[in-house]
């Protein structure tokens, strides 16, 4: 009786995990699909940014810019953001970021460079402060990430870039590639290495383009904006692979649930028909002994 009570509690908890992990795999589905359309909305403008500062500096020539060259006399220090979730129950996407930013914590301690640790989301603190790396600060940006936002953080790294504070600025964060791939990457966001144009297509946008003003005052305008698109692009991809990672963990545990609240089921099943069989024989055994 004992062992038929505590199956019967355990199917009651596997039941209410069930409807809490499908609960929860609903609600990532539905962010997901909002996420997706942003970062999708905002990819092709990032594209055409950074096709349009490969032309612009082919069109240049030798290029010199503070956002492109770096600092004069190297500071021997880095900035390193980390962007991870806020809430767990989403597969490997913050243990992958994680790894990924503790393998260059540690590349630049064997160069004897130091570091500028920054955050985006909860996971990351914990991470950090538990392997006793100091975060000199934290960003709280949400699963939805406001271009405004991205733009006043972003404004900050290229003043403290140009200043000569860090020799590069480096973004650790989850690349959504298709819905089943998401991979951990560690970007430069500064200095900028703009993307020039394949050679075939060189020379017809020398021809095809007439800059005015001048491809310096251009490049002024439209590198900033790059590493701004560039930044905001990874907080949208970050965002899109957090939702996805998360829909399916709680739908593989939603599956894994309802095989153990089968399995349990029928050892329900086999445990009662057991004690009714015992009571059966006691009462037939009881009868016979009266005859």
């Amino acid at each position: 009786m004992v062992q038929i009570r505590v199956i019967r509690r355990r199917i009651t908890a596997v039941g209410t995990i069930e409807r809490i992990t499908k609960t929860m795999q609903m609600i990532a589905t539905v962010k997901f699909t909002t996420a997706v359309q942003r970062a999708k909305a905002a990819q092709p403008y990032s594209q055409k940014v950074q096709q349009l500062v490969g032309e612009v500096v082919a069109a240049a020539g030798d290029l010199q810019h503070p956002l492109v060259d770096g600092p004069a006399e190297s500071p021997k220090r880095e900035l390193l953001l980390v962007i991870s979730s806020d809430r767990g129950f989403c597969g490997a996407f913050n243990a992958n970021v994680l790894r990924k930013a503790m393998a260059h914590v540690r590349q630049l301690k064997q160069r004897s460079l130091s570091l500028d640790l920054e955050t985006s989301g909860r996971k990351a603190v914990g991470f950090f402060r538990f392997q006793r790396v100091p975060i000199s600060q934290r960003h709280t940006v949400g699963d939805k990430p406001r271009y405004e936002q991205i733009d006043q953080l972003a404004h900050r790294y290229i003043r403290q870039f140009s200043e000569g504070k860090y020799d590069a600025i480096r973004v650790a964060y989850m690349r959504f590639i298709t819905n089943a791939r998401q991979v951990a990457e560690l970007v430069q966001l500064l200095p900028l290495k703009p993307d020039e144009p394949e050679s075939a297509e060189a020379p017809s946008a020398a021809a095809l383009y007439d800059f005015s003003p001048s491809t310096d005052e251009i490049l002024d305008d439209l590198l900033p904006l790059t590493v701004k698109t560039a930044l905001y692009q990874a907080f949208l991809d970050a965002a899109v692979s957090e939702q996805i990672m998360r829909m399916v963990a709680m739908k593989a545990a939603t599956e894994n649930a309802g095989d153990v609240r089968k399995t349990l089921r029928r050892t329900y099943n086999r445990a009662r028909q057991a004690k009714i069989t015992t009571e059966l024989m006691e009462v037939i055994s009881g009868a016979a002994a009266l005859e």
